[in-house]
């Protein structure tokens, strides 16, 4: 299972038959290392409506006929631009013949924005993702909240979370500190830290937060460059 990361908050799973992007903003975003029409993918996932989230992902989905998954209120506002969807939300699980797709809450907004109109987006979301005996987790945008410790114990069965993808930017989100409270909570065998460094707002030292989790979890975390990719054991 590779993991690849594109800046900010834009991942690609890729288990070698499927890939499944994440949260897909190429064009404007100023760590990205490729644009949208460099990427072929099955599934596209995005946790909420805001522009440097739903980034590319419906112009993506046209042109490689992928579907959108989504909550019900983003998947809807996609469709009628024209893309292929699945709407889910918070709570609610689907399989897919990549995997499972669980919906997790996420504290933050979810407003797409069209010129000066805002769009109603719903809840925002974040995704547990179980794909090829690998269970991925990435949080989207929020902040700290307690109920992240169920995804272990209730929605993997006690199985170990392998990866989440925690913001730690500050400002909009979590920032380190409370992400190293979330990996407590999540209890995964990996860390990658995501949504830092992309605008000066969002600065954050990734070695000093990587020392954080080697010393207050059992974790490994890896701080990954845009382009970058990550190999799932």
């Amino acid at each position: 299972m590779m993991l690849t990361f594109y800046g900010h908050a834009n991942f690609l799973l890729d288990d070698g038959t499927h890939k499944v992007l994440i949260d897909p903003w190429f064009t404007g975003n100023p760590a990205c290392t490729v644009s949208a029409d460099q990427v072929n993918v099955h599934y596209i996932l995005i946790t909420h409506g805001h522009g440097d989230h739903l980034g590319d992902a419906i112009e993506i989905a046209k042109r490689c006929d992928a579907t959108i998954i989504a909550t019900h209120e983003v998947a809807h506002y996609c469709n009628t631009k024209g893309a292929k969807v699945h709407g889910m939300h918070i709570g609610g699980k689907h399989n897919f013949d990549f995997g499972r797709v669980r919906l997790t809450a996420a504290l933050h907004g979810s407003a797409i924005f069209e010129g000066d109109q805002m769009i109603y987006g719903g809840n925002p979301c974040g995704f547990l993702i179980q794909m090829n005996g690998k269970s991925i987790y990435h949080a989207g945008d929020t902040g700290l909240f307690r109920d992240m410790e169920l995804i272990n114990h209730c929605h993997l069965k006690g199985n170990r979370l392998d990866v989440a993808l925690l913001p730690i930017g500050d400002n909009y989100v979590m920032g380190p500190e409370d992400a190293v409270y979330a990996a407590k909570w999540l209890h995964p065998r990996h860390v990658i830290p995501m949504h830092y460094n992309t605008f000066p707002l969002l600065q954050q030292d990734g070695e000093a937060f990587k020392k954080m989790i080697s010393e207050g979890t059992d974790a490994e975390c890896h701080l990954m460059e845009p382009g970058e990719s990550f190999v799932i054991k």
